[in-house]
């Protein structure tokens, strides 16, 4: 069994990469931005608790996002593995999911600033399929308030991750495809397998 978590900044295709792995090998998808969007759109107490915090300009807490994971992945419906989107993002979240999970890697998809620039700003041209979505605050200002966030808070988490010889790093400038073809050799699946299997990890 497989355990992965995808981090990556804002344009980098984390979600699209992460749908892509578990259609190709069977792996379950966990996109924490998800479920916290189905939570608000069904106006669950969760919903409401979630639209409360963002609309007051605050981060959802590590203990929220921490019981949402805990009881996403003890649903164990992930037969092959796991590919966990949008968590960790602090270092304490990812102490978490040391203690607790027996984790294979965390993919870092690596993309430069001006290219996530150039992404991200021309979201509002792009057509459907692309893999990337329009957030109603992609505007430059924001944007760099964003990636000056990310990288504060990705580096410690970065260290981590390679500290425990867990970390893969992907260059995300490429397509889609070669992106992808990357983050399957980088972690030695066995594409068109049906039981993906780690090469010698």
């Amino acid at each position: 069994m497989n355990k992965f978590i995808m981090i990556g900044p804002q344009g980098s295709g984390k979600g699209t990469q992460s749908k892509l792995l578990a259609e190709e090998f069977g792996f379950i998808h966990i996109s924490i931005g998800d479920i916290f969007r189905w939570n608000v759109r069904n106006h669950t107490k969760l919903g409401s608790r979630v639209t409360r915090i963002t609309a007051e300009g605050r981060l959802v807490s590590d203990e929220i996002v921490e019981n949402v994971v805990r009881e996403r992945l003890e649903l164990h419906d992930w037969r092959y593995g796991f590919v966990l989107d949008g968590f960790p993002r602090t270092p304490s979240q990812a102490m978490y999911l040391f203690e607790n999970w027996n984790l294979d890697c965390a993919i870092y998809l690596n993309l430069d600033d001006e290219t996530v620039r150039e992404r991200v700003m021309s979201r509002a041209k792009v057509g459907e399929g692309s893999g990337f979505t329009k957030r109603a605050d992609d505007n430059p200002e924001a944007l760099q308030r964003r990636l000056a966030e990310y990288h504060d808070k990705t580096r410690p988490l970065l260290e981590l991750f390679a500290e425990r010889d867990l970390l893969l790093r992907v260059d995300a400038g490429g397509t889609i495809e070669e992106v992808f073809r990357s983050v399957v050799d980088g972690l030695g699946l066995k594409a068109g397998s049906t039981v993906p299997a780690l090469v010698g990890g």
